[in-house]
């Protein structure tokens, strides 16, 4: 794998994990009872916390990334149709 291939490989890895991450913890404002300010959507969080989240996302998705480097580096898995994988 090389550096471009493992780059685009980690940024599909973390959109995933952060798309996975984005739901975790949140209370929308119709489940807190609190009124939308604006007329927004009820369910729209009340915090977020994107700065954790992306936190979160960076370092569980640089998790997934090594163990993936570490299965096509080390041949765990055989990968016979994929070009470069040997």
């Amino acid at each position: 794998m090389g550096v471009e291939e493992g780059i685009a490989i980690y940024l599909v890895i973390w959109w995933t994990t952060l798309f996975a991450v984005l739901p975790l913890g949140s209370r929308s404002h119709a489940e807190e009872g609190i009124a939308v300010p604006g007329g927004g959507d009820p369910s729209s969080p009340v915090n977020p916390n994107l700065k954790r989240k992306f936190f979160t996302t960076t370092w569980v998705s640089a998790i997934l990334f090594a163990m993936l480097w570490a299965v096509l580096t080390f041949h765990l898995v055989s990968l016979p149709n994929i070009p470069g994988s040997h």
